[in-house]
């Protein structure tokens, strides 16, 4: 029996790696750099101990696991010394000439010296062969997004390099605060966003088009705070607290790996801020357990291949992106933009007694008004339950997600969203999977 396991084990791993897996997102934890980081004091700089780490070890989990390509990264946190992060990316390099077809490697910089990342940038490009560069949100409270840095972001954009995003423990940081919540488990989504929302606030991804960013970990709270970012922006400009912000040009630089808490509903949230074709499989080795990641890579390969919204994409996902972000293939893979297709939601909304004719008042005419002046609000149907009246249900169909952030930005629904705050007791919002949306483009086509 346990040989049948055996076979039937090798067997799927065999498919997998044939299938040509890609992990974007792995770390490389050489002695060199721990022993450094002892010599500092700052082994638990991030709140918890470094795993262990060999070369031999991680293939030995790539080929049971499938993956056939890693992509390694210097982890948290950056050691001080140039030299260390010369050495660590020349291990890098070396790994990638020995084995080049299972490793890659993105290099990190000497940060905060802007200079002394240009040239290490320069040389791990030139003589390293590097594939990318690793950056970290922050080293000793630079963040990215900083001014002093664009020098460094217009050397990357005329080498057109793709960079890897890493969170970093944030500097300043409340020490009781990392006790009670370890960083990994809120903080680095909090650093990932902080990091990403300043280079969009200053225009750093539009300044330099060329230069293509990996943020990690699902996108972080990105698909929330795209939405409010780009809601309060015109009052942010209003007070000139921020310039001109070009979001398209912003986000078309964001790809995302899908390391950590990766699902379908993930999935699904970060297409309303991307498209498929910049979406990356990522494991995060060597910070969980082997077995944990090949559970966690089978577990997505099954709900890649059984939801039917999704499973279109399972090839670009697992590697297709990646190749033509590693320069792997020369064709970009291409799939319909999810922020044009419909958005279909219902709104679960419990209204408080005393104010439930004032709100039914106040949906009437955002209905009205909404219908009236946006086109790309299909429908907006507020409805009653016979059970009980507090308990409203509202239909929304939106013709793109661009409509819908169009919808939430106008003044007459800042005036529902604010005059109707204190009336609603609870809001939920069930977002739907439109089964045959040419029908129901004709279902709610306007009449003219």
């Amino acid at each position: 029996m346990r040989i049948r396991t055996t076979i039937i084990a090798t067997l799927f791993a065999t498919m997998m790696q044939a299938q040509g897996v890609i992990d974007m997102h792995s770390h490389i934890i050489t002695p060199e750099f721990m022993s450094a980081l002892d010599k500092e004091g700052r082994l638990l700089d991030e709140g918890f101990p470094l795993p262990k780490w060999d070369a031999e070890a991680q293939l030995k989990w790539m080929d049971e696991a499938g993956i056939h390509t890693s992509v390694l990264t210097l982890a948290a946190p950056q050691p001080t010394s140039a030299k260390v992060v010369r050495a660590t990316n020349e291990a890098a390099a070396k790994l990638k000439y020995e084995h080049p077809d299972r490793f890659r490697f993105c290099a990190a910089l000497p940060l905060p010296d802007v200079d002394a990342a240009i040239e290490e940038a320069r040389y791990a490009l030139d003589v390293l062969s590097a594939d990318g560069i690793k950056l970290a949100t922050n080293v000793n409270g630079q963040y990215l997004g900083a001014p002093e840095l664009d020098t460094l972001f217009s050397f990357l954009n005329e080498r057109k390099a793709f960079v890897i995003l890493h969170p970093h423990r944030p500097d300043p940081v409340n020490k009781q605060v990392m006790q009670q919540t370890p960083l990994a488990m809120q903080e680095y989504l909090s650093e990932t966003t902080r990091a990403v929302s300043n280079m969009i606030s200053r225009n750093v991804l539009a300044r330099y088009p060329n230069v293509k960013v990996v943020v990690p970990h699902c996108g972080a709270y990105l698909p929330l705070m795209v939405s409010r970012m780009q809601s309060l922006t015109p009052v942010m400009q209003a007070n000139k607290l921020v310039g001109d912000i070009d979001w398209d040009a912003n986000l078309a630089a964001l790809y995302y790996d899908l390391a950590g808490a990766h699902s379908p509903e993930v999935i699904r949230m970060l297409l309303t801020i991307t498209t498929p074709d910049h979406l990356l499989y990522g494991s995060d080795y060597p910070y969980v357990a082997p077995q944990v990641l090949t559970q966690s890579l089978q577990r997505m390969q099954q709900y890649l291949n059984t939801e039917p919204d999704l499973a279109a994409y399972r090839e670009m996902i697992l590697h297709k992106n990646a190749e033509w972000l590693l320069g792997l293939s020369s064709d970009k893979p291409t799939a319909k933009k999810h922020k044009d297709t419909m958005l279909v939601r219902i709104a679960e909304i419990e209204v408080h007694p005393e104010h439930l004719e004032a709100y039914l008042t106040a949906a009437i005419e955002i209905q009205q008004k909404s219908l009236a002046e946006e086109p790309g609000v299909l429908c907006l149907f507020p409805n009653q339950m016979k059970e009980d009246s507090t308990q409203i249900r509202i239909l929304e169909i939106y013709a793109s997600q661009q409509a819908y952030q169009h919808h939430i930005q106008t003044a007459h629904f800042q005036k529902y969203k604010q005059g109707t705050l204190h009336m609603v007791k609870s809001l939920k919002l069930q977002d739907l999977i439109p089964l045959a949306t040419e029908t129901m483009s004709r279902i709610f086509k306007r009449v003219k």
